[in-house]
């Protein structure tokens, strides 16, 4: 088995410490290098090449938000796990619509942040349907006007069936639960996923849920998540 490559960012040693002491620990995941500050990520991400990142938001020079940012500008970018210590914050959903793949709370119990780290290796997003409801319902009240119409414009590049499993995505459900919906093989939900994907030139799923519900899809869907 070949050990997840993990890199850590975040300006508090105490924080930095505590996480290598819990991550190192298991058997699956090899730390290959700390940073204090965003601006040191991208030359430590040159020299380390690790699989996830794991960022801190708040820091003195160059902000997880930035890092994030040019990280996922990269061909061979890492996965991004955002570390902070609120649920609900402007700079949280501006990460994920960075291309973040998710993100952990700093009192989450450890085993919680190992499988966070696991899970996004293996290109699963890190956030519950609830988690992600209460996030976009909190940039709803901040979004601009014109977000809606951006949207709506992205999602007219869909066809029929990927705007189904699209709207499927923004609900929280599983592969195999749009499998069962849609009457389709899961195979064939992961195709239109990477079709999905690559047409509206987004990241992971969170990035999918969180364009539906700028374009007002899941309002017309009517439906709850999981």
């Amino acid at each position: 088995m070949t050990a997840i490559r993990l890199l850590l960012v975040d300006d508090d040693p105490l924080v930095r410490a505590g996480l290598s002491f819990m991550l190192g620990g298991a058997d699956d995941i090899e730390i290959v290098g700390e940073a204090a500050d965003g601006d040191e990520v991208d030359a430590l991400v040159d020299r380390t090449r690790p699989d996830v990142v794991l960022m801190d938001i708040r820091m003195p020079t160059v902000d997880g938000l930035t890092a994030t940012e040019r990280l996922r500008g990269r061909p061979d970018a890492p996965q991004v796990v955002v570390l902070t210590t609120f649920h609900a914050d402007d700079q949280v959903l501006r990460a994920l619509r960075a291309g973040a793949a998710g993100f952990v709370l700093k009192d989450t119990p450890p085993a919680e942040i190992v499988e966070a780290v696991r899970r996004v290796a293996a290109g699963d997003p890190v956030l519950s349907p609830a988690v992600t409801r209460r996030l976009m319902a909190h940039a709803a009240g901040t979004a601009p006007d014109t977000r809606r119409t951006n949207a709506r414009t992205r999602v007219a590049a869909l066809n029929d069936r990927e705007r189904e499993v699209a709207v499927a995505v923004g609900r929280g459900a599983s592969n195999a639960e749009i499998a069962g919906e849609l009457f389709m093989s899961v195979a064939t939900v992961k195709t239109h996923v990477s079709r999905i994907l690559a047409k509206l030139d987004l990241n992971n799923r969170v990035q999918i849920a969180l364009l539906t519900y700028d374009a007002g899809l899941l309002e017309e869907d009517g439906r709850q998540g999981p």
